[in-house]
């Protein structure tokens, strides 16, 4: 019997907010990043995201800057840590409630984000999803570097890193429904069985409009 995987976006789809502009924020606040200018850059290049326009190498290379000199053990116990204060009280209680049940009905779900693999992995068992994927970078004397490893997992990257997880995992030979919110995932969009839009950007919901993707409203609070 052909079994289905559910995938989804993370940022803005599960959360309310992107993980990685929440982590930056958080690096400040903790006294990380000392560059005066580092939430300045990371805004600017998170408005080139929401036009489909990002340069994903300078986005990864300037928001693991403050990382580099950092031992990888304990850059994995704060990424614990702000998942735990910034992540937690974002998530849409509306995903949790689909996780849920898909979890009690033993379905398979995987995570495709553009959000670096070491924020994802974090987040992941957090939601009670077993399976994620985010931008990988290398390391090096263990340090995470912000140089990108592979192929990122970022708009048409996204379709690559699946079908790589699909030769993995054989099983997941059934219908492929996908949640986002971005015009970065159109390809993906595309690429799957079923559509559901959170909370979709303009350009995303225009597109999902003509091919009559239902629209899902998801909110922190609900009514």
């Amino acid at each position: 019997m052909s079994q289905p995987l559910f995938v989804f976006d993370l940022d803005n789809t599960l959360i309310h907010g992107d993980s990685s502009t929440l982590w930056s924020r958080y690096l400040v606040r903790e006294g990380f990043a000392s560059n005066p200018d580092y939430l300045l850059h990371e805004e600017r290049m998170m408005l080139d995201y929401a036009r489909g326009e990002m340069d994903l190498h300078a986005y990864v290379a300037l928001t693991l800057s403050p990382l580099t000199d950092i031992p990888i053990a304990l850059v994995d116990r704060m990424v614990a840590l702000c998942v735990e204060k910034e992540i937690v009280p974002r998530i849409y209680p509306q995903a949790l409630a689909l996780i849920n049940r898909l979890r009690a009905q033993q379905q398979p779900m995987l995570i495709i984000s553009a959000s670096v693999g070491l924020l994802v992995k974090a987040i992941a068992p957090v939601l009670g999803i077993e399976h994620a994927i985010g931008v990988e970078v290398k390391t090096d004397n263990g340090r995470y570097t912000g140089v990108i490893d592979g192929t990122p997992s970022y708009q048409q990257g996204k379709i690559t890193c699946l079908e790589n997880f699909l030769a993995r995992h054989p099983q997941y030979d059934g219908p492929l429904t996908f949640y986002t919110d971005s015009i970065n995932d159109l390809p993906l969009c595309e690429r799957a069985d079923h559509v559901y839009l959170v909370n979709p950007c303009q350009k995303l919901a225009a597109h999902g409009a003509l091919r009559h993707w239902p629209v899902l409203d998801w909110q922190l609070t609900q009514a």
